[in-house]
């Protein structure tokens, strides 16, 4: 597991308050994590603060999986280093 993977399931299972084992993924943060409107909200600007990034509106409305978060903050970080 890499180390932005494990960050990010880290703020999850703080926020959320959700077993580890839960956090795999394919994991949906309101199906299947239990996350309301609000909870997608504060995620997303934990990751903007803890990845120091910046995730806009269009961007975040795309982010519904562990994985899709995984991928474009892996993207961004990737992006900022070129």
């Amino acid at each position: 597991m890499d180390d932005i993977f494990s960050k990010i399931k880290f703020i999850i299972i703080e926020k959320l308050g959700v077993d580890e084992k839960k956090v795999i993924p394919e994991a949906s943060f309101i199906n299947d994590l239990g996350a309301d409107s609000l909870d997608e909200v504060e995620l997303i600007m934990e990751f903007e603060k803890k990845f120091e990034i910046i995730i806009s509106d269009d961007i975040a409305e795309k982010i519904i999986t562990v994985d899709d978060a995984n991928k474009y903050i892996k993207k961004y970080i990737s992006s900022k280093k070129e």
